[in-house]
């Protein structure tokens, strides 16, 4: 009975975390950029009291063991990157990335960094920006006479120029990784690559699978509402099962304490 209050305290601190991590999704239902987590259980270790195969006696095996389970606990907890809803805004500095690959990005620390959100400025010395000030990397500055920029689905960009001119002012890097799931998030729609993500492997948009350019664009936040109260449902179920597990094992325990 010890131990079915133990498994059960896992299980409610398992489920605590996927109630955490669902909130935290609703939270950002409206996140530019954003893209929604998972979580990953694993069952914890168990005691072999009659392992598979034992000699049960002279000549003769047992089919099957007995093995109690110690409860449970959260393997892992990352972000999905499936691509989330096109919103317009037909702003000329907002970019949504169609398909795979991140926006690289300089922060004002120096930090390299990703993200997916689009949502770009020009700052003072007309350097393309993040409202948080990370510059894009390479570097593209529209000229102070510029009317406005275009972007192609490749990532090159023209600048209108005073006289019915366009000029090339820079070309869009994307950046992939063998594993998005390993990028580590930093807030703000920042990701930064780990040893898990492996090293960054940039390329021009649409080609060798990377995504294309929308200008006038940003990518919506690919949060489900609907499978998230599912979920939401579903894991205050399971947390009520596991309090319930302990009120059961507490009343069997008081039942043999009170034997008289």
């Amino acid at each position: 009975m010890i131990r079915a209050l133990s498994s059960a305290s896992t299980g409610l601190e398992a489920q605590q975390a996927n109630i955490e991590r669902i909130s935290n999704d609703l939270a950002n239902v409206n996140t530019d950029g954003y893209k929604r987590g998972r979580i990953e259980f694993k069952d914890l270790m168990y005691e072999t009291i009659k392992a598979p195969g034992g000699q049960l006696g002279a000549g003769s095996t047992t089919p099957v063991g007995i093995q109690q389970g110690m409860g449970v606990r959260v393997g892992a907890n990352h972000k999905v990157f499936e691509q989330g809803p096109a919103r317009m805004t037909y702003h000329q500095m907002d970019m949504m990335i169609e398909g795979s690959g991140f926006f690289p990005i300089q922060m004002p620390s120096g930090e390299i960094a990703y993200t997916r959100t689009g949502a770009f400025h020009r700052d003072p010395s007309g350097k393309i920006v993040l409202g948080n000030g990370a510059k894009l990397i390479p570097e593209i500055t529209v000229p102070p006479n510029a009317a406005g920029i275009s972007v192609a689905g490749n990532g090159e960009v023209k600048a209108a120029l005073p006289g019915g001119q366009e000029a090339v002012i820079g070309q869009i890097q994307l950046v992939t990784f063998l594993n998005e799931e390993g990028l580590s998030a930093a807030g703000e729609g920042i990701l930064t690559a780990t040893a898990a993500s492996g090293a960054p492997l940039q390329g021009v948009p649409g080609e060798n699978g990377m995504g294309t350019v929308l200008q006038g664009a940003l990518e919506g936040s690919n949060v489900n509402v609907a499978n998230s109260m599912v979920e939401l449902i579903q894991t205050q179920r399971a947390y009520e099962m596991n309090t319930k597990v302990m009120s059961v094992a507490d009343q069997m325990m008081s039942a043999t304490a009170n034997i008289k």
